[in-house]
């Protein structure tokens, strides 16, 4: 598959209609919201998809859809940012539900908007939200955590994005040695310090080290995820040491997959955490400047 970004145009139509036609026929509704392979019939035109286009966010409408006394509608979220009033028209809403559009939209069957990274399912309308939400070819969103980076795109091009724009360290190899070392370390600005990205067994990995507050404490963190889905995930497991003055902590787990966000794996605090006191005793020294090194590896699951 080739890599690539991922736009949502969410208001692009889906197939132009043919030019003798207005309309071709839909697909029935049947009750079955599992995957539905393409059918040549089941197209929709792009009147239909503007007839379903909510005229204030321009995004899909699902029931409830309201409508003015002149026939306007738009989705149940707009309703109270217009302050009850159409958004055409101006004329008072009500509480008037357009049942005829939802029963065309319960007869629409349309793509997967992630067509272009592999999908080919074909889902009824109501179906089509949910399913897109869990469609294993949907893109992944950058892994850097050290920005509000919005890049998203499959796993190549996000490899390729962290090494060119975030100059990210790329390694070979299951196994890792890496120091850490900070000259304030009663400074803790909840600011990523490292990420590295390791590739072994076919896979990327993403190593994560930062400080952050733990309640009142402020504390350091390393952990792993895996730049997948989570079940590809589960078939790896990883180690991770860290140690000094004779004394070590080790950690054992499971990579994360990069679909859970990097805030949500650092807050479940599903990794090596290490008290700043502890830190600085591995340092040695007068303790005055945080010196740890993290080893550790990746193995697969047998």
């Amino acid at each position: 598959m080739a890599s690539a970004t991922y736009l949502d145009d969410a208001h692009s139509e889906v197939v132009d209609p043919p030019k003798n036609e207005e309309m071709l026929d839909v697909t029935e509704l049947v009750g079955d919201h599992t995957q539905h392979s393409p059918k040549p019939n089941a197209m929709v035109s792009g009147n239909v998809r503007e007839l379903l286009e909510c005229p204030v966010c321009l995004n899909a409408m699902y029931p409830p859809i309201h409508q003015c006394s002149n026939g306007h509608t738009l989705c149940s979220g707009c309703k109270p940012r217009v302050h009850n009033r159409c958004p055409t028209c101006r004329h008072e809403l009500g509480n008037i539900r357009c049942l005829a559009l939802e029963k065309v939209a319960a007869s629409l069957e349309l793509p997967c908007k992630y067509q272009n990274f592999g999908c080919l399912g074909i889902y009824p309308y109501y179906c089509k939200l949910k399913h897109e939400s869990q469609c294993q070819y949907r893109p992944y969103t950058c892994p850097y955590a050290g920005s509000e980076c919005t890049v998203a795109g499959d796993i190549q091009y996000l490899v390729s994005h962290l090494k060119d724009d975030h100059k990210v360290d790329m390694h070979n190899g299951s196994t890792f040695n890496h120091r850490y070392v900070k000259s304030n370390p009663h400074e803790v600005e909840n600011a990523t310090w490292m990420l590295t990205v390791f590739s072994c067994f076919g896979q990327y990995f993403c190593l994560h080290f930062e400080a952050f507050q733990l309640g009142m404490a402020p504390v350091y963190i390393a952990f792993l995820r895996f730049m997948g889905d989570d079940a590809e995930a589960k078939n790896y497991s990883y180690s991770l040491e860290v140690g000094g003055s004779g004394r070590k902590m080790t950690w054992q787990g499971v990579p994360r997959s990069v679909r859970d966000s990097h805030r949500k794996v650092r807050d479940s605090y599903d990794g090596l955490i290490i008290q700043r006191n502890m830190a600085l005793f591995f340092s040695g020294g007068d303790r005055k400047e945080l010196k740890l090194r993290v080893t550790g590896r990746i193995w697969k699951e047998q």
